[in-house]
């Protein structure tokens, strides 16, 4: 509605005129508030709506451009906090085998009386001979001092290391091993730790170190050791015939098999294998490589009828070459199994 639509003869001309103005300015400022509603910043008009404010439902995040856990800012504003999530479990580690512990059976060498007698001992590879080597020094086990062997290598030594190159072993043992004892007890521990050692086929000789110290004179006796040393070189200590298999506590089957060395006159000599029973379950002459002098080897297979299994004994003798009787030179204990 405009000014002009007004008739100006209907009113008096002053009061028509002033009547006029004030309802000029009454139209005009519902107009100019009109205008201002539909304004923006600059105060153009605009014709699209204003984007509605995002405010989220009660209790639930408002979602964003990265969804409802997206960076903060980017969607609106929660009246509750969300929900926590548990976290995922952490996957199940597969489970690595450890490596097989690889077992052999090796020798170590006791005394039966004033001679060297072989008894197994397990040992873990590859490092047999330092195993065995330590196995020795803990001396016999209950049952190989039931039947006679002993050790002469003092308690409490201990072994520092054991190296090999060119087949020999240097083998460090610690200060103990040369305390107290005459020429055969230091004789004796030297042959263990020799015969043990090169049971190994790749161990020829041995040379000794006392704490890291090579060894020239060994013990209060001053044995010489001015080179590395091998088992002729305890010969004395042998049986004359010393069977390195079966070994001390073993159990064996018919056959047995029968391996060692021997010095006899002409080489010869017999096993005798006795059962639980206490019969003869064999009896068998043998001939090693050389004898008279000079140890020569043997190995055999033996058959045998035992009565019953247990305990038995292997026997090895010779017959005197003056009269015929027979000689014992060494004995081990077995269970003999039919």
């Amino acid at each position: 509605m405009s000014s002009e639509h007004l008739e100006p003869s209907s009113l008096p001309h002053g009061r028509s005129t002033r009547s006029a103005a004030v309802l000029a300015t009454a139209l005009t400022l519902p107009l100019v508030a009109l205008a201002a509603c539909g304004t923006g910043g600059t105060g153009a008009s605009s014709d699209a709506p204003a984007a509605p404010r995002t405010t989220g439902t009660p209790g639930t995040p408002a979602a964003g451009p990265d969804g409802p856990d997206g960076p903060a800012g980017s969607g609106g504003t929660s009246t509750a906090p969300s929900a926590s999530v548990a976290p995922a479990p952490p996957a199940a580690t597969p489970a690595v085998p450890s490596p097989a512990v690889r077992t052999r059976t090796a020798a170590v060498y006791l005394l039966h009386g004033e001679h060297v007698s072989a008894a197994p001992r397990t040992v873990t590879a590859p490092a047999t001979a330092t195993g065995a080597v330590r196995a020795l020094l803990a001396g016999p086990n209950r049952y190989e001092r039931a039947h006679g062997r002993s050790t002469a290598i003092p308690s409490g030594t201990v072994l520092r290391s054991l190296t090999l190159r060119r087949n020999v072993a240097t083998v460090d043992l610690s200060g103990r091993y040369d305390d107290g004892g005459g020429s055969l007890s230091m004789r004796a521990r030297l042959a263990q730790v020799v015969f043990t050692a090169t049971r190994f086929p790749d161990v020829h000789r041995v040379a000794f170190e006392i704490d890291g110290k090579p060894v020239k004179a060994f013990g209060g006796e001053g044995i010489v050791l001015d080179r590395p040393v091998g088992r002729a070189d305890f010969e004395d200590l042998s049986p004359a015939v010393l069977v390195e298999s079966p070994m001390t506590g073993q159990s064996v089957h018919s056959p047995v098999r029968v391996w060692g060395s021997a010095n006899t006159f002409e080489a010869v000599f017999r096993l005798r294998i006795t059962d639980a029973a206490g019969r003869t379950a064999a009896d068998v002459g043998v001939t090693a490589t050389s004898g008279t002098g000079t140890r020569g080897t043997f190995d055999v297979t033996v058959p045998y009828r035992a009565v019953r299994d247990g305990a038995g004994l292997l026997t090895a003798y010779y017959l005197s070459p003056k009269d015929g009787r027979p000689v014992t030179v060494d004995t081990v204990p077995l269970t003999v199994r039919r």
